[in-house]
């Protein structure tokens, strides 16, 4: 099973990604936990390029194809072989983070972004959207040590994010689950595993 983990920036999808990794050893579920841009030794380069504030691009359309470039070969490489091994994959974003962010947040062209996306021809069993509003999320995320390059973005570019992940999660209300992730750790936790528990076999009581 692939199930994709998605948010706006802050919104705590990756401390529970850590979370689920947890209960799921606990309870011997067969998993890999991997995450775009940074799967595979190409995306960890390319991770760094893209989330450091140093870095500029001349073309507009430099940043999504890096995007795509670590999608390309995070999937071929990891993601479809630990699929093909029996094994649950959980993946902190993927497609739909390059709908928000690159066609919503950079406000690039959509039938070029849909070309992209189509490059992969592998979709998620289930999406988890946490869900919380863009302020809290950015809040959150200031009390980092450091912000990224996507943290950096003028408030309206978070905004636009925001609305593009609510906008896909009514298009595909099968895929997607909503989480409401401006609530505590524990609240989120216990949203996501009760969803999970629907799904894998290993986490229903």
């Amino acid at each position: 099973m692939f199930i994709t983990f998605e948010g706006i920036e802050g919104s705590g999808k990756s401390t529970q990604i850590n979370e689920c990794k947890k209960i799921f050893e606990q309870r011997g579920v067969n998993y890999i936990h991997t995450k775009e841009p940074g799967g595979t030794k190409l995306g960890k380069i390319i991770r760094e390029w893209l989330l450091n504030p140093e870095t500029s691009f001349s073309h507009k359309y430099t940043e999504v194809l890096l995007f795509i470039a670590d999608r390309l070969e995070h999937v071929e490489t990891i993601i479809k072989p630990a699929l093909s091994a029996g094994k649950i994959v959980l993946c902190d974003r993927y497609k739909d983070s390059t709908l928000a962010y690159q066609w919503a947040g950079r406000q690039l062209d959509l039938t070029i972004i849909e070309q992209l996306n189509a490059l992969s021809d592998l979709e998620p069993n289930l999406t988890l959207l946490f869900d919380c509003p863009v302020e809290v999320g950015l809040q959150r995320a200031s009390l980092r040590a450091k912000l990224d390059r996507f943290e950096h973005q003028e408030l309206e570019f978070h905004h636009r994010i925001y609305n593009m992940y609510q906008q896909l999660a009514k298009q595909e209300p099968k895929r997607f689950k909503i989480i409401n992730a401006a609530d505590s750790i524990d609240a989120v936790k216990k949203q996501t595993l009760h969803i999970l528990s629907g799904y894998i076999e290993e986490l229903v009581v």
